[in-house]
């Protein structure tokens, strides 16, 4: 008894943490770098983003948090968050399409400019997801909007998130290939 009082009011004494202080992350860079490359040959420019949640737990909100903070900063690879559905090439939607948010999720995307992407992110925005059949969920993002891409995970982490970007890239680049055929 003496120990458990001596330990937990006494002084603690940590050992030494292997913390490396100049963490690089050579496979996010590697993707992050391709990503850059892909953004500005199909956009030109930057692809800007706007993330709708709709009725998710908050971890893949956190996750996007992620991307743009300091240490990911997303947007030097040509990857932004806007405030408005006005300004976004691609709609980031998380959680499982509840009734309530179903008729904002299609105003949203009424007012996002063509050609409209919309990113499912997340096991529950992917197919309802643990919530899946319940009277206030009516399901996956795809039950209400036409999805361009999946990115399943709960959450999906920051990499996935960028593996995922590619996926869309290389999907507009063959679609536009496909039509510029077809003339």
């Amino acid at each position: 008894m003496k120990d458990a009082v001596k330990n937990l009011l006494g002084r603690k004494i940590a050992g030494d943490a292997a913390v490396p202080t100049d963490r690089t992350d050579e496979e996010f860079e590697r993707l992050g770098h391709e990503l850059r490359k892909e953004v500005s040959s199909i956009f030109g420019r930057s692809l800007a983003i706007r993330e709708v949640d709709t009725g998710s737990d908050n971890s893949p909100e956190i996750e996007l948090n992620n991307l743009t903070t300091p240490h990911y900063d997303i947007e030097r690879f040509g990857v932004s968050f806007v405030a408005s559905p006005r300004h976004a090439d691609a709609l980031a939607v998380t959680g499982p399409v509840t009734r309530n948010m179903a008729d904002a999720l299609r105003r949203t995307y009424d007012a996002t400019p063509a050609p409209k992407l919309v990113i499912a992110i997340g096991d529950d925005a992917c197919d309802g997801g643990l919530l899946k059949g319940s009277y206030a969920v009516l399901g996956g993002v795809d039950k209400v909007l036409p999805v361009d891409l999946k990115i399943p995970g709960n959450p999906p982490t920051p990499e996935e998130i960028m593996r995922g970007l590619l996926r869309l890239m290389a999907a507009i680049r063959d679609r536009k290939a496909t039509q510029h055929k077809h003339r």
